[in-house]
């Protein structure tokens, strides 16, 4: 008999089939009839809402013409289009864009071009990375080797190689510590670069949101000071905005918002709006100049089958279409800040964060992180209720389409106060 192997689930324990027939706007509609809000975007992914047809249509177009190329020998107009149209909305230094297919594989290409950078420029003695504890960068061996070491790469923990890892330093509304914590922070990152001098490779850090590890959230000013160390000590620095990319932080990109510029940039999730997989790696001159020359050594040998496919890029092309018309991910945070209010009163809640369209908050359990089972509690009470969370652990958060509506978005607080009171 066939089944199903489900991601991040312990299939021993996997009773319940619920299927998801279709979805509309910020709603997905299952098969015994129930309609709920899905505010996780359907894994951080969609961000139109579903459904919209302005992006269908362009996949459909381009289906008809072309639906993939080997994209090496070949090249197709859909790419070209789609770098350009995204350029307008980066710093120019980022101008130049490596496809692939998912955010794992993005990362994964930035670290391999970080470490090819330094070995093409003959300085192979920068082997060592720099990354923020409780970060999450995929699950690719390289990924899981920068990412927070925990019961997810346990097992494959003599694959990973050895990273440093810092604080982060993560805040929320009314934290009185974020300046000593921030201060601590930088203090410790300088000690490494001069204790590592020319040694480190790069720093790899979720900007603005660590998504995975609970939502967890720092200041631009954070990023600011970060930035300007990475430079004098001349490493690279890589934002992974798989996650926060596309308005999720209330502006297009965090190093916008942040007014920063890494080297190398690490786009995926919403690329699509939630259509494809498709996935991006950008990085500067400097990167890009390296890999340039006669020796065939130099070469970044890397690629993917389905590289810049052309369903992926139409359906990419719409949807920064649509973002450039609407930005409807500017209204979301005052939506969030207004509902977000009776929880500062609520005994069971701490630590309440908010940056662009994603809220969080912390459950006050005795058990935390990904070992407490309120969240799976909550989920289910939730979904009974007309509403689909997946929270972290002991963390809720939600992370809605921009499709959501004041009067949904009261809706889902609401219930998520009812559940509360319940458990």
């Amino acid at each position: 008999m066939a089944s199903l192997w489900l991601p991040f689930t312990q299939m021993k324990n996997k009773k319940e089939r619920i299927n998801a027939v279709s979805g509309k706007g910020s709603y997905l509609f299952l098969q015994d009839g129930r309609a709920v809000i899905d505010l996780v975007s359907s894994w951080w992914v969609n961000v139109h809402g579903h459904g919209r047809e302005e992006i269908a249509a362009a996949i459909y177009q381009q289906a008809l013409k072309l639906e993939h190329v080997l994209f090496a020998d070949l090249q197709h107009e859909g790419a070209y289009r789609l770098i350009e149209k995204l350029s307008s909305h980066l710093p120019s230094s980022l101008h130049h864009f490596f496809f692939s297919d998912d955010g794992s594989t993005a990362v994964e290409v930035a670290l391999k071009m970080a470490t090819q950078y330094w070995k093409n420029r003959k300085e192979a003695k920068r082997n060592k990375w720099i990354v923020f504890e409780g970060s999450y960068h995929g699950d690719s061996v390289g990924c899981m080797s920068l990412g927070q070491r925990g019961p997810f790469t346990a097992a494959f923990q003599d694959l990973l190689f050895e990273v440093f890892s810092l604080p982060f330093p993560a805040t929320y509304e009314n934290d009185s510590e974020v300046e000593q914590k921030e201060a601590k922070t930088l203090e410790l990152f300088s000690a490494l670069l001069k204790k590592e001098k020319g040694r480190i490779a790069a720093v790899f850090i979720e900007p603005l949101v660590q998504g995975a590890s609970g939502m967890r959230m720092c200041r631009e000013k954070f990023l600011i000071a970060l930035e300007a160390e990475v430079r004098k000590e001349g490493c690279l620095l890589v934002y992974d905005e798989v996650m926060t990319g596309f308005g999720r932080t209330g502006e297009w990109f965090s190093l916008v918002k942040s007014a920063t510029c890494p080297d190398l940039l690490c786009l995926a999730k919403g690329l699509t709006g939630g259509f494809l997989p498709l996935a991006l790696t950008i990085c500067t001159q400097k990167i890009y100049d390296a890999f340039l020359g006669e020796d065939l050594a130099l070469t970044f040998y890397h690629g993917h089958s389905y590289t810049a496919n052309p369903l992926g890029c139409a359906a990419a092309i719409a949807s920064l279409e649509l973002l450039e018309k609407e930005e409807a991910f500017r209204k979301i945070e005052a939506m969030h800040r207004k509902e977000l209010q009776p929880f500062f009163q609520e005994p069971t809640i701490e630590k309440i964060r908010l940056c662009g369209t994603i809220a969080a908050m912390d459950l006050k359990v005795e058990e935390k992180g990904y070992g407490s089972f309120v969240g799976e509690k909550i989920q289910k009470l939730a979904l009974e209720r007309g509403i689909y969370l997946r929270p972290l652990g002991n963390v809720l958060y939600l992370l809605p389409p921009y499709s959501i509506t004041s009067k949904e978005l009261a809706f889902s607080y609401e219930v998520i106060r009812e559940c509360l009171k319940e458990i």
